[in-house]
């Protein structure tokens, strides 16, 4: 029935071509012409869903432009039908749909109708960062390992987020870049304050959706173009693919050299995220972001990453990314840094969704002459002392109190008092940790150490002086020795780096035990990653970020060298490697999924869990004939067995034998083992032995070349 009302719809196209509503992209970026509403008097923003794909699920016998028109058409029907204006956006490639301003009844009349699918309203959404809450900000420290890499060549991340500021090095487009991207069909809009230019062989596309959020309420001084407001898109579109070899600078000092994880990919920018006069306001549309994902998929990029927060629900948003997938990009996105009140957002199994792990740390110690040596967090890469050091409280200026001095408050500081010497600042206050050392190195300091003063991380920012930063414990150490010694003299000294703690941060988002699938798929390093910023947000070019935003780019970045490195891949056999060549944590399944990525093990997978086409879509309408084969498994209640297929992607022969490990109780998997020659797979079957109860492991499959294939298993309660 469907296929004949498209068949009927399209001989109306030349038509529709020649008024003008069939334009190349259906998902048109906003200009400064048609930005306008009387949002006061409107009636609020609904996105609608048909029944259905997009153009980029349609396994039928059209032509791509009969479907749009067809899709074109049933919308202005049920538009009409409705009695609503004109809508806002409307989108054809990775779902039929529209967002148009609805009245209650009007709504109603939609829901009605056969044809339609959902009708939500727009909602505003976070951003997956948490760089803003020094307060409670996880351990972490500068990565600087990757900047030898290379990867990603001819390959476009499409990154869905604040923008971007393109004037830092790692987005120079005259870097070893290797191979351009072929088969990229994206365009530049240009603002004033992003003009042609501004995309080169590095950035290949940029655009920018507003329409939803309101451009009446966007920030004063934000930017109505690609250009990025807030930093967070700059920050993780260089951790996903900032050039390699680029000098870190901060202030006067050289502290190492960057590359993101993808260096030579391509990015494609869809800004669909603002800044609003209140910060609480901050954060996208709904409808911009899938104005955004419909656009990006639309130009043809190969990973999307969307480091947006949200909840557990099959929503349009999700519908969208399942078009993404359809369409063959590897869809990467945020679980959300909200542990303690909601599951892992992005549920679907088209998804790779990507929980926050604790990074490594650079360490240092302060060295008293005579007296203790303390481990904290540094970034600084020189040694500093001996030379005397001092309590803030004890050098306040004449103009400032000691309340304000203990803290290190700018221009609390007495330079004749400080000037040569390392000073003591606690933390807190309502002062920015980098404001503390600011304050020092205006007070002509030597260095500093951050003491905690309440139990909290320690963090091995970016500082004006050299810095490190103890522990509550260490801290009073420190204090008493000073007491005890007040001409005393220390040293700060870097220590190397300690290897990451084997942990899922407390803040990242765990997946639902009810869910049916396994979530988040994967965690990555989610605190204290170094990125860009732009250079007009703070004296460094340079900054450190945290939350599962930064490990979502993180993952887009790894998706990217592996769609290089494996260009017949599906994106299925991207998320799975991805997923499967984990590293295991000390953490429940529903906290770390598979475990942390490894990005030089993810390449080597032996085997991987294939999808065939329209299975997600029949998954998600109840209509799937068997399991859907993602690789996890979650058994629910009443669920006792469960079965998977995996295919070798080795290029040979190979025999692969399985176990089932790390369970509490029984848990068998069958077969034991079996020979498959090059592209060849097998099902095997996960079986609960014995009494039910909440449990998880995983089925391991080591290949006779070496490789390990993991799968993560949760068993929830009766």
């Amino acid at each position: 029935m469907r296929v004949r009302r498209l068949l009927a719809a399209a001989v109306a196209l030349p038509a529709l071509v020649a008024a003008g509503l069939v334009p190349a992209a259906l998902t048109t970026p906003a200009s400064a012409d048609d930005l306008a509403f009387e949002a006061a008097a409107a009636p609020p923003l609904h996105l609608v869903t048909l029944t259905g794909p997009g153009v980029a699920g349609y396994r039928g016998p059209l032509p791509d432009s009969s479907v749009r028109v067809a899709m074109l058409r049933q919308q202005d029907a049920l538009l009409a039908a409705a009695g609503a204006d004109d809508p806002t956006y409307r989108w054809t490639t990775t779902l039929n749909g529209f967002a148009a301003r609805l009245t209650p009844a009007q709504a109603a009349v939609l829901r009605a109708d056969p044809d339609v699918a959902t009708v939500e309203r727009d909602r505003v959404r976070p951003l997956a960062a948490r760089t803003a809450l020094a307060r409670t900000a996880a351990t972490g420290s500068p990565d600087l390992g990757r900047a030898g890499r290379r990867g990603g060549a001819g390959v476009v991340i499409g990154m869905v987020d604040s923008g971007l500021a393109p004037e830092s090095p790692v987005f120079s487009g005259s870097h070893r870049l290797g191979r351009a991207a072929k088969d990229f069909r994206g365009a530049c809009s240009v603002a004033d304050a992003w003009p042609r230019e501004r995309c080169d062989r590095k950035v290949v596309g940029a655009h920018w959706f507003v329409r939803g959020f309101g451009a009446d309420a966007v920030r004063s001084g934000a930017s109505l173009s690609p250009r990025d407001d807030s930093g967070h898109g700059t920050r993780l579109a260089s951790i996903a693919a900032g050039n390699s070899d680029v000098t870190v600078r901060v202030g006067r000092r050289e502290v190492g050299r960057f590359g993101g994880v993808a260096p030579q990919a391509r990015l494609a920018v869809y800004k669909a995220c603002w800044t609003a006069p209140d910060p609480r306001d901050d954060g996208c549309a709904t409808s911009d972001l899938v104005a955004a994902v419909d656009r990006a998929v639309s130009e043809g990029v190969d990973v999307l990453s969307l480091a947006v927060g949200g909840d557990d629900r099959f929503d349009t948003l999700e519908r969208a990314l399942l078009g993404a997938a359809e369409a063959d990009v590897v869809v990467v996105a945020a679980a959300g840094n909200d542990a303690a009140t909601s599951y892992a957002a992005h549920p679907g199994p088209w998804v790779t969704t990507v929980g926050g792990a604790a990074g490594p740390q650079r360490r240092g110690r302060v060295v008293a002459d005579g007296g203790p040596v303390l481990t904290g967090a540094t970034s600084t890469p020189r040694a500093v002392g001996p030379t005397r050091v001092v309590r803030a409280i004890d050098v306040a200026a004449p103009s400032a109190g000691p309340g304000r001095a203990r803290v290190c408050a700018p221009g609390s500081l007495d330079a004749a008092a400080v000037a040569g010497r390392v000073v003591v600042c606690e933390r807190g206050g309502r002062v920015a940790r980098v404001e503390k050392s600011r304050a020092v190195e205006l007070a002509d300091g030597a260095g500093m150490v951050l003491v905690n003063v309440r139990r909290g991380s320690t963090d091995a920012d970016f500082h004006a002086v050299p810095t490190v930063h103890l522990d509550r414990r260490d801290g009073r150490a420190l204090r008493r020795w000073l007491t005890a010694n007040p001409e005393g003299r220390v040293a700060l000294r870097p220590s190397g780096t300690a290897p990451a703690p084997d942990r899922v941060v407390p803040w990242s988002a765990g997946g639902d035990p009810s869910g049916g699938l396994v979530k988040p798929d994967v965690v990555a390093p989610g605190s204290g990653v170094l990125s860009a910023v732009p250079a007009n947000s703070r004296a460094a070019a340079w900054d450190l970020t945290s939350g599962t935003s930064a490990a979502t780019a993180y993952v887009a970045g790894l998706a990217a060298v592996l769609r290089h490195r494996h260009p017949t891949w599906s994106e299925a056999a991207v998320r799975s490697a991805i997923a499967t060549t984990a590293a295991r944590l000390d953490a429940p399944v529903l906290r770390a999924g598979a475990g942390r990525v490894q990005p030089d093990r993810a390449g080597r997978p032996g085997l991987v869990h294939l999808v065939r086409p329209g299975d997600y879509r029949a998954w998600l309408d109840s209509e799937l004939d068997g399991e859907l084969n993602t690789p996890s498994v979650l058994l629910g209640p009443g669920a006792t067995t469960a079965t998977r297929t995996v295919t070798n992607v080795t290029g040979r022969a190979r025999y692969f034998s399985s176990r089932a490990v790390g369970f509490a109780g029984r848990v068998q998997v069958r077969p034991a083992a079996v020979r498959l020659g090059p592209g060849a797979s097998a099902t095997y079957t996960v079986t609960v032995l014995g009494p039910r109860r909440p449990d998880d492991g995983y089925v391991v499959w080591r290949g006779g070349s070496g490789t390990t294939t993991r799968v993560p298993v949760a068993v929830s309660g009766r």
